[in-house]
């Protein structure tokens, strides 16, 4: 049994990684601010006797004993991450900062989750790691961005400086049950507008491409991360490698909830990416690692969790 500190532990991907580090036995601190993050997200596990909820924002220092800290805190939507940008990049910078104190203090290994965002608009697809991304540095979203591209360079300056035991990955697209249903992502939109019976908004001409991970592979990637030998640091793509453009995707949702929503289109958000796809071959080779969710099947469980959200 460890004890796991998991910041953002009550958000969309912090929750469901509580709920696996429980079942595999470890002892779970979730420490969470609640901006974006919700406690009815791990309310079925406050009576657990190795489960521990803890209110706190890490742009401030925390000072707790554990063995391992899984980093995930930060408002990862740009609804969300946009509505104030300074506390964003605060969150990453910040918090990586005092996380990695609380890392080296204790001297416990610790995984930041990182973003495919670093890679910006990509100019190479697919996206591979040692790729350094097209970012810009003073746009709307680069509270995000660089925020978290900063957070990697701590992570590694740490690890080359302190010797520290760190571990990277890079989250591309997830969508799965708890997810915001106004988090302003594709996923959660497409299937709120359908469910309520409103037009299914695409902006651009629907041509520009994501690639989505169901949450419980993504979830198995970062534990099978922080599990893996020491001195592998990543950075590692996680993701699902199949391509979907966003009017594919519009289509797929329209045909699993039915319904009668129209697809009308807006102009392109500034510095949204045109294109992003993993590739994991390194996810292959060291983790043994793969998605194995089709988007069929987790766009069903998630259309599922969002019709019972808003008959609620």
């Amino acid at each position: 049994m460890n004890r796991v500190l998991v910041t953002g532990g009550a958000g969309f991907l912090g929750s469901h990684l509580c709920d696996r580090l429980l079942a595999d036995g470890h002892d779970v601190l979730c420490a969470d601010n609640f901006f974006t993050g919700s406690k009815q997200n791990i309310a079925h596990r406050l009576g657990h006797p190795y489960f521990e909820l803890m209110r706190h924002d890490v742009t401030f220092p925390l000072y707790v004993e554990v063995d391992r800290i899984f980093n995930l805190a930060c408002p990862a939507s740009p609804v969300h991450y946009q509505h104030d940008p300074v506390q964003t990049t605060k969150t990453s910078v910040h918090g990586a900062i005092n996380m990695l104190g609380l890392a080296k203090r204790v001297k416990a290994r610790i995984l930041q989750a990182s973003t495919s965002e670093v890679y910006g608009d990509p100019e190479v697809h697919p996206q591979r790691e040692d790729y350094w991304g097209k970012v810009n540095p003073v746009g709307l979203r680069s509270c995000y961005d660089e925020g978290k591209r900063c957070a990697e360079t701590l992570f590694f300056d740490y690890h080359r400086q302190h010797a520290l035991d760190i571990k990277v990955v890079r989250i591309f697209n997830t969508y799965g049950p708890r997810m915001h249903p106004n988090d302003g992502r594709v996923v959660s939109n497409f299937i709120v507008q359908a469910l309520r019976g409103e037009d299914i908004t695409i902006y651009g001409d629907g041509s520009q491409t994501r690639s989505f991970c169901y949450v419980d592979d993504l979830i198995e990637a970062m534990v099978r991360m922080m599990d893996s030998e020491a001195g592998f640091t990543g950075p590692v793509n996680i993701g699902n490698p199949v391509e979907h453009t966003m009017l594919q995707l519009a289509e797929k949702v329209l045909a699993l909830v039915g319904g009668k929503s129209k697809l009308v289109f807006r102009p392109l958000p500034a510095d949204d990416p045109r294109q992003r796809q993993p590739d994991i071959s390194l996810a292959r080779d060291r983790l043994g690692w793969q998605p194995k969710v089709g988007i069929d099947d987790g766009l069903r469980e998630t259309i599922a969790y969002f019709r019972q959200l808003l008959e609620a």
